[in-house]
Formats: C-alpha cells, sequence, structure tokens
C-alpha cells in the first residue's frame, strides 16, 4: 500500500507547490510573506495526505 501511496503523495505534494507558485506569482505576493504561505499550504497538504493514507490504511 505504502509503496503506491508514497509517489503519489510526494506527486501531489509537487504540484500543489507548482500551484502556490503560480498563485503568489498572479497575486503579486511580496517576497517576504510567500515563505509564509508556501510553508502554511504544504503542512495543510502533508495534514491531509497523512489523514488520507491512515483512512485507507484501516477501511
Amino acid at each position: 500500500m505504502a509503496l503506491y501511496f508514497i509517489p503519489l503523495a510526494v506527486t501531489v505534494l509537487f504540484l500543489v507547490n507548482q500551484l502556490t507558485h503560480s498563485l503568489c506569482a498572479q497575486r503579486d505576493i511580496p517576497e517576504e510573506q510567500q515563505p509564509a504561505v508556501f510553508r502554511t499550504i504544504n503542512v495543510l497538504i502533508t495534514i491531509l495526505l497523512i489523514s488520507s493514507y491512515f483512512e485507507v490504511l484501516f477501511t
């Protein structure tokens, strides 16, 4: 199960980071605030992926 989920999670995280970069460029978010935006989104997506993994694992 982890053999399939881990590459999928890495791909999702990579795509979300690309979308976050596009969001920062489109909305003209200052360079000082961009690390906070990336950190917040990455933490939330990681929590979502971990909870999804446990949900799939235990059902």
